[in-house]
């Protein structure tokens, strides 16, 4: 096979695929240089990033590796604690969002981030990882990549439902606070929304959770 054909191998899954929705991953090459060039962003853990068509999640791995870098280099410094690490870490992994209409894109995407996390967080702290933040990551993985239709603002799953978006800000103490907003505010010209990412006008809000207890906290939701 030569250069070309491998590239072109990469970039798809089937041709059906590529025919029935437009398909076609982005190389790793072309995502750095595209993410290189809002670079201060994706080194920023509380800059949040949403890809309204993620696919497996080239480039959402991608700004999670940037982010856990930060994090990381943190530590080598002497500045952070594991708690300060995971903390932040979980803020980074909740600042990520993506949407995608293809069910196995979604599954795949949440698995390679929840990988990226781990290995990450493993190759720093090796038998002191805890599962409760493992759990916790996998959890806001769950809620921030959506199987949906970015197009529409509706889930695939139930098309009569609107695609919800989670807002994850952390507060003093270790906690995070919770508000959840139409996607449709963020897109729609004729919307309501305050200038910024999220409306102010949220469908609920939670109560402030300590990073290392979401799963738990929102077990049922």
């Amino acid at each position: 096979m030569d250069q070309k054909s491998k590239s072109e191998s990469s970039q798809i899954k089937s041709r059906k695929r590529v025919s029935d929705h437009g398909e076609v991953f982005t190389n790793p090459r072309e995502v750095n240089a595209m993410l290189d060039l809002v670079k201060d962003e994706t080194e920023n853990i509380y800059s949040r990033f949403l890809e309204p068509a993620c696919g497996d999640g080239n480039f959402l791995c991608e700004i999670l590796r940037r982010k856990l870098s930060v994090c990381a280099s943190k530590v080598k410094s002497g500045a952070y604690s594991q708690l300060d690490y995971e903390k932040d870490a979980v803020i980074s992994v909740s600042s990520i969002y993506g949407i995608e209409i293809l069910q196995d894109n979604v599954l795949q995407c949440r698995d390679r981030l929840l990988e990226l996390f781990y290995a990450e967080y493993k190759k720093i702290y090796g038998s002191k990882v805890k599962p409760e933040c493992i759990d916790g990551v996998k959890f806001l993985l769950s809620k921030n990549i959506i199987w949906g239709d970015a197009l529409s603002y509706r889930l695939v799953s139930d098309p009569t439902q609107w695609i919800i978006i989670s807002e994850w800000s952390p507060l003093a103490a270790g906690k995070i606070n919770r508000r959840d907003y139409e996607f449709s505010y963020l897109v729609r010209e004729n919307s309501n929304a305050m200038p910024g990412l999220f409306s102010d006008e949220p469908l609920k809000a939670y109560p402030p959770v300590y990073f290392l207890n979401l799963s738990d906290a929102y077990e049922k939701d």
